[in-house]
């Protein structure tokens, strides 16, 4: 350390800052692991810059330390560097001749990680030896818990916060994300990276771009905004660079002013919803209450899923599914019963122009349940079949009410069309690609809920 005074001399001034304020927990770790290993003077050192640190203060000469601590600059740059190369000290300059030094203090690592580090815990045991170790690891590692018998019951973020927008009718389809594993809270997500690739160029966003952290940042701003993988798409592209690098920070600056643009000026809040605890849920008791269930549960993406036997559906009907939720304020769940009713009723023909009629006609009616959704679509059957007449020329033609012919073939439905109460003579007989994906509805159905169990 002889040319110690190139680096730091008493006149030189400098400031400190605490990342947050620390605890007496933090003292005990710095006394009883890491004091073993630097040394007394480093400590003192730290606990020093740590007092100092916490009050407002301007740049100070390292005079000041030298009286405090009794020791002379080149002990203190010694402890400074022992601080340092154990992870409790930061230090930044500025200047050449009349140098400013910034300390930034560190805290002491979590004793699980410190323990677990094979560097740390090595240097601390060969300073203290076995027994001491021991006796230091025991105080400050509880023995673990026997969880075998227990069963976590802990809610998420999303089981508890939902955003509201402050634009009426906007979703709130996100709640069905599914991914665990956040450090410091838990979330559920469920977001479609496969759909989120397929709209992106490899050479205009490669997938290298997309991190683990950029992910977790995508899964987030999306259940905030209540965005699929289509708008988050266009969020992407906004906020990569020429470089083709995104940053977290230009993602979320991205995602404000695409909502601004295209939703409203105003932030959405997050607000607790509430959870019944204890209250068992009810059992469907028939297949019109396990289709009803399954309806209101599943989002508009996995419904087009669903009914194409698990095929990824196309963009264009994953769009139309999302306008009708964002752009026309129409329940997720109502939306469910609209693209199944149309779909299995058109040989799996999703037309824009028949299924925004229709859901012209439910906004007007103020549908906003499956039940009324599915009762008025029995009622209002006749007029949606003259609805498609009207728009298909080779429909019309094969019309009895027009052409006088015999009558065309009966159009498969939904299950649900038909009560329970009707006579089973007034219902046709079942095709059978329909009873298939019947039972694919009510397979999906039961494996949700056994994941649920």
């Amino acid at each position: 350390m002889t040319a110690f005074y190139k680096e730091l001399q008493a006149p030189d001034a400098f400031n400190i800052r605490l990342p947050y304020p620390f605890s007496n927990y933090d003292r005990q770790l710095l006394t009883l692991l890491y004091q073993p290993m630097v040394g007394a003077e480093a400590i003192s050192l730290y606990l020093t810059l740590w007092a100092e640190g916490e009050a407002e203060r301007n740049e100070t000469p390292h005079y000041t330390l030298m009286n405090t601590l009794g020791m002379p600059i080149a002990k203190i740059f010694e402890s400074r560097l022992q601080l340092e190369a154990i992870g409790l000290l930061k230090t930044y300059k500025k200047g050449t001749e009349s140098r400013t030094f910034l300390y930034e203090l560190c805290p002491p690592l979590d004793p699980k990680d410190f323990f677990t580090d094979p560097l740390l815990s090595m240097f601390l045991f060969s300073k203290i030896g076995d027994i001491a170790y021991r006796r230091v690891r025991d105080r400050f590692i509880l023995p673990a818990e026997d969880m075998e018998s227990y069963e976590e019951v802990s809610r998420t973020f999303t089981d508890i916060f939902q955003p509201v927008h402050a634009k009426a009718g906007y979703p709130n389809d996100s709640q069905k994300m599914q991914q665990r594993g956040r450090k410091g809270y838990e979330a559920e997500y469920d977001f479609d990276f496969s759909l989120l690739h397929q709209g992106l160029s490899e050479q205009l966003v490669p997938k290298r771009v997309l991190t683990a952290a950029i992910k977790d940042t995508i899964c987030k701003l999306a259940f905030l905004y209540g965005w699929g993988p289509l708008e988050m798409q266009k969020v992407i592209l906004l906020a990569i660079d020429d470089d083709y690098r995104l940053t977290i920070e230009g993602i979320k600056k991205s995602a404000s002013e695409y909502y601004k643009m295209t939703v409203s000026t105003t932030a959405p809040k997050l607000e607790p919803v509430l959870v019944k605890a204890s209250e068992p849920a009810t059992e469907p008791k028939n297949r019109q209450d396990e289709l009803i269930l399954y309806l209101e549960s599943a989002s508009p993406v996995e419904v087009l899923r669903d009914i194409a036997g698990g095929k990824e559906p196309l963009s264009a009907d994953v769009q139309l599914a999302n306008n009708l939720v964002m752009q026309h304020g129409m329940e997720p769940a109502v939306v469910n019963v609209l693209l199944q009713y149309v779909l299995l009723r058109t040989d799996m023909k999703l037309t824009k122009g028949y299924v925004e009629k229709i859901a012209s006609h439910w906004i007007r009616k103020n549908v906003s349940t499956v039940a009324e959704a599915m009762e008025l679509a029995r009622t209002e059957h006749a007029q949606y079949m003259k609805w498609k007449s009207e728009g298909s020329p080779a429909a019309a033609s094969k019309n009895p009410s027009r052409s006088g012919g015999k009558p065309v073939r009966e159009e498969k439905l939904p299950e649900w069309f038909y009560t329970k109460d009707e006579p089973q003579a007034a219902a046709p007989q079942k095709n059978e690609s329909l009873e298939v994906e019947k039972q694919k509805l009510l397979a999906k159905l039961a494996l949700k809920k056994g994941k649920g169990d």
